[in-house]
This record gives C-alpha cells, sequence and structure tokens, in this order.
C-alpha cells in the first residue's frame, strides 16, 4: 500500500524524477569500486522499504565522481527520506505519490521541485548546513512554508507572509495541503510558488 525510501549518499550528485514503470529504476555512475551503493527492499503486508545506502562510504578526496539517476513510480505512495553529505540534488517530485518528504543535506545545492497536482496532503523538511536551496511549490493545492534563515537569506516568490508561515491563496480552502519546512542552517532559502 505504501513505500518509504531512504536515500543516503556521502557526496555526490542525485537526480530524482518520475516515470519508472517499477517502484524505482535507475543508475549509479561511481569511480571507485568501494562507492557501490547498497540497494535492499524489505515487504510487508501493507508497506515496503527501499534502501539506497552508501553511507559508510566517507573521507575520500580527490578527483570522485559519484552520481545517482533515478526514477520512482509516480502512482506509488511514496514516503521519500533522502541525506546528503555533501554535493547537489537535483529533484523534480511533483509527479511522484508523495505522502512525506525529509531531506538532509551537510554542504552543497539542493534544487527541489514538487509542481504538481497532489492527491493526498503531505509535509516537506529540509534542514541544510551550508549551501542553497531552491524550492518550487505547487500554485494547484494549498501550500504553507516555514522558513528560519540561520546565515543567509530568505527569498520567497508567489506566496504571502501568515504570521511565521507563507502560504498561497488555496491555503484555506484546499482540502490537499503541503507543509514544507525549511529550519535554519541553510545559507540561502528561494521558495518559489507556480
Amino acid at each position: 500500500e505504501m513505500v518509504r525510501a531512504r536515500l543516503k549518499m556521502p557526496a555526490g550528485k542525485m537526480d530524482i524524477q518520475g516515470g519508472a514503470e517499477k517502484l524505482m529504476e535507475g543508475s549509479f555512475s561511481y569511480n571507485l569500486l568501494s562507492w557501490k551503493p547498497k540497494v535492499t527492499y524489505i515487504s510487508s503486508s501493507f508497506r515496503g522499504i527501499l534502501t539506497v545506502d552508501q553511507s559508510g562510504r566517507r573521507g575520500v578526496f580527490g578527483d570522485v565522481r559519484n552520481d545517482w539517476n533515478l526514477n520512482f513510480n509516480d502512482s506509488k505512495p511514496l514516503d521519500l527520506s533522502l541525506e546528503f553529505g555533501a554535493g547537489e540534488g537535483i529533484l523534480d517530485l511533483g509527479s511522484l505519490n508523495l505522502r512525506g518528504l525529509s531531506i538532509e543535506i551537510g554542504a552543497g545545492k539542493i534544487s527541489l521541485d514538487l509542481r504538481g497536482t497532489p492527491k493526498t496532503s503531505y509535509d516537506a523538511r529540509i534542514e541544510g548546513g551550508v549551501g542553497e536551496a531552491v524550492i518550487h511549490v505547487p500554485d494547484t493545492v494549498g501550500v504553507s512554508a516555514e522558513a528560519h534563515g540561520g546565515i543567509g537569506q530568505i527569498q520567497v516568490d508567489g506566496l504571502r507572509r501568515d504570521g511565521d508561515h507563507y502560504v498561497n491563496d488555496l491555503w484555506d480552502s484546499s482540502k490537499v495541503r503541503i507543509r514544507l519546512s525549511v529550519p535554519g542552517g541553510i545559507g540561502h532559502i528561494h521558495i518559489i510558488s507556480g
């Protein structure tokens, strides 16, 4: 009925989008054999747990290539958790059937696109050390965003301030809502509606 996917990458570039026929399809490109990710899937009667883990591969510097290009199924309900040590994430997730989203990044840049027409409300949380987060949210459902700058600035386009949150015009009336939380720490946060 639902899948929880946990992706752990110490450093590199991660590109995620929808369009997969199976639960997950993709490729891994790395130039150190020891960086081969471990992929596991455990299924119970109502929930599957998919893990792609490379978290034990730390302390390597120099000319390291580590790229993940992943596609997830658009219809399967998905609770997605991403952990980056450092790097770049290009995450086009608007077509996915998200039930929850959690992103942790130590240092680097995240480009997150949630634009689409979600069927179910969900919470999205992005925590980071230093770097930049550019987040596109849909204007087709209610959106509430809470962002607190740590060491940088916050820029919000297309949402209005409501107390300590930013909301769109559909927030009060929409049956489907996205609650976005970006706590302090990231150098620059840019949230764009539409």
